[in-house]
């Protein structure tokens, strides 16, 4: 079963609250930024709506992960961060089997991009991303003063990296690369990505997001650029605990890159960003490759049974290869977006050049059963395609 904020805050204890409340307003920043019309706090085991519009993981953390939480906020809520935020980023480096210079870590892995943003971009720089994509880089990047030059996906939803690269000049600073994509969930060749990265300006960055890298089922046409990186100082990889992890509440991701790459962000980093909480449970969570299993196995299992429900209905699932499904309706997702927040359901906001699309987070077993609930309230007349 999820696993709530509140409830979360209610077992790890009072004195957590304090320390929760900076991921909380970090969030709360976020969603600002995304423009998002809802509130941040309630959950459907809270008596809020159901929330289908964030991409968490439905099922939480792991039970060990949940105990290290508690005991941290019982006996260390009261320090400052530093030995523990340096033990994460080791703890990080190891696992990646590289040196601890090549991590920085954020609060949660948008910081990482808003790092990049201030480090490589700014008034007369331009960042390259594709659309749809998440939004939060080029937020950063106009905040930074940068020109932002989105350009559409090609016709399997893939970046298209001919008109990206034909854009780049000498004033790219950036182009950031979500693989898999969100809002579509869907791939862009490992082959295809290397060929371009070799192609860019020579002072041109690369942020390559793979914040749901371990949803991706096996295939020939991807490799995570963290576990078989290239020879390219301007590749930067970042990496987030809000997914499969379970701790989108905890806020904390990070990023590995060439160690001259990594103090260039990190220069551009808060002081004791991430919390000693957050912290002790991304250490926790890395220990514990038996919970990200499980939750690989039940998203491989939910997200059938969603397309098996979607084709059931008519409806055009895109082949997804993450914990959440963009759809075609066949009908304006602004209406269908109304009907699902009159309902208490959310799911995400309309998607730029996709006006029948809706992207629909995959939650709990009832969360989805609530969601075709609801679906099916729909006028018959509704559902032609």
């Amino acid at each position: 079963m999820g696993i709530s904020r509140r409830n979360l805050l209610r077992r790890i204890g009072a004195a957590a609250a304090g320390t929760a409340a900076i991921p909380s307003l970090a969030e709360a920043s976020l969603s600002a930024a995304f423009g998002e019309p809802w509130p941040i706090s309630g959950t459907s085991a809270s008596g809020g709506p159901i929330r289908l519009d964030r991409n968490e993981n439905a099922y939480g953390p792991s039970s060990n992960v949940i105990a290290t939480m508690q005991e941290a906020a019982r006996t260390m809520a009261y320090r400052y961060p530093d030995v523990e935020s340096e033990a994460l980023r080791n703890t990080i480096a190891g696992f990646h089997g590289v040196s601890s210079d090549h991590v920085v870590l954020g609060c949660g892995s948008g910081e990482i991009l808003r790092m990049a943003a201030d480090a490589f971009l700014g008034f007369r720089k331009k960042l390259i991303v594709a659309r749809p994509t998440l939004e939060l880089m080029g937020d950063c990047a106009q905040r930074a003063g940068a020109e932002v030059v989105a350009l559409p996906l090609t016709h399997d939803y893939s970046h298209d990296l001919s008109a990206m690269l034909a854009r780049s000049d000498s004033a790219t600073g950036l182009v950031y690369i979500c693989n898999p994509n969100n809002p579509t969930g869907t791939l862009t060749r490992r082959r295809d990505l290397e060929a371009f990265v070799r192609q860019l300006p020579e002072t041109t960055f690369v942020l390559i997001d793979e914040a749901y890298h371990h949803y991706v089922r096996e295939s020939s046409d991807y490799a995570s650029f963290v576990d078989r990186p290239i020879d390219d100082s301007r590749v930067i990889v970042t990496r987030s605990f809000s997914k499969i992890y379970g701790l989108a509440g905890m806020r904390v991701g990070y990023g590995v890159a060439a160690p001259q790459t990594a103090r260039l962000l990190a220069s551009c980093r808060l002081p004791e960003d991430v919390n000693v909480i957050a912290a002790k449970a991304a250490v926790a969570a890395l220990d514990d490759p038996e919970h990200m299993r499980l939750s690989f196995a039940r998203n491989v299992d939910d997200r059938q049974e969603f397309f098996n429900q979607s084709h059931a209905r008519m409806l055009k699932p895109i082949d997804s290869q993450t914990n959440f499904v963009m759809m075609d309706t066949g009908r304006p997702a602004v209406e269908i977006i109304e009907h699902f927040k009159k309902n208490r359901v959310l799911v995400s906001r309309p998607i730029p050049g996709f006006d029948k699309h809706i992207r629909v987070s995959l939650g709990s077993h009832a969360d989805m059963r609530e969601f075709w609930r609801v679906w099916d309230l729909m006028p018959a007349r509704h559902m032609s395609m």
